[in-house]
């Protein structure tokens, strides 16, 4: 183990993945969050299933606050409706690329 001086102190990688069902719930809900291996596992996760990925440090940070399966506050609704509509667009284009 290195000293306490001597560790990187760089930040460690966080991730955090919201879900949505329009039919039962009020508001996108904190289905995972986690740093370091556990967010590195998010992101393959994601990946795996097709599930497109969005950075944001800022944003990441105030879910992470959140308790899993937390609506997410009122506060956040539209930063989270803008990336819902790239999500929505992303998951298009991918659609129609595989149709043509």
């Amino acid at each position: 183990m290195k000293p306490e001086d001597e560790r990187d102190l760089s930040p460690r990688r966080t991730a955090t993945a919201l879900g949505y069902d329009p039919e039962e719930d009020s508001a996108p809900k904190l289905l995972a969050k986690g740093r370091g291996e556990l967010a590195d596992r998010i992101i393959a996760l994601a990946k795996k299933h097709n599930i497109p990925i969005r950075e944001d440090r800022d944003l990441v940070a105030l879910l992470s606050q959140l308790n899993l399966n937390q609506e997410i506050p009122p506060e956040l609704y539209f930063t989270v409706a803008e990336i819902l509509t790239f999500i929505y667009k992303a998951n298009d284009q991918w659609k129609n690329s595989r149709n043509k």
